[in-house]
This record gives C-alpha cells, sequence and structure tokens, in this order.
C-alpha cells in the first residue's frame, strides 16, 4: 500500500493538469515556448505517474486494466476480472 500523501500529491499534480490542459495545448500549437516555461511545472502530464487504483502502487502497472500486478493477480484468482483465468499448459 501506497502512502497516502503520495496518492494525494498525484491527484493534486491530475488537477493542475485538467486545469491547464487548454492553454498549454494553445501555447503548444502558437510555438510560445516562452510562455509554457512560464506555467507551473506540475501543468506537465508527464509529471503524472500511473498508479494502482486499489493500492496506489506505482511499480508493475498494468495500464489496460488500471492496476499493479498483485492486485491484478488478487483479482483474478477471485474471478473479479471477467475472462481473465490462470494459464495452464
Amino acid at each position: 500500500m501506497a502512502k497516502k500523501s503520495w496518492v494525494e500529491r498525484n491527484k493534486k499534480k491530475a488537477a493542475v493538469v485538467k486545469k491547464y490542459a487548454v492553454l498549454r495545448a494553445e501555447l503548444k500549437a502558437k510555438g510560445d515556448y516562452v510562455g509554457l516555461s512560464k506555467l507551473p511545472r506540475n501543468a506537465s502530464p508527464v509529471r503524472l505517474v500511473n498508479r494502482c487504483a486499489i493500492s496506489g502502487r506505482r511499480r508493475a502497472f498494468i495500464r489496460k486494466f488500471g492496476v499493479s500486478r498483485l492486485t491484478f493477480r488478487e483479482l483474478a484468482l477471485s474471478g473479479m476480472i471477467p475472462g481473465v483465468t490462470k494459464a495452464s499448459w
């Protein structure tokens, strides 16, 4: 389980990215890099971190399902993810 402060920090970054998305797109289209540099650092979407929706873990994030590998395994074995079964050959 990730620290609550890290998860909350990422939520704040996501809010700032959303707030400045339109302005960033306009500045990029104009090629105004001085104006872009005056925006807050957290307005850049690159600074967001993919985190597990359940545990908040950032490593081993499975993008298709939005969870970490550990959470994915728990959910898959308990039958919570439709169409996912344990492999056997």
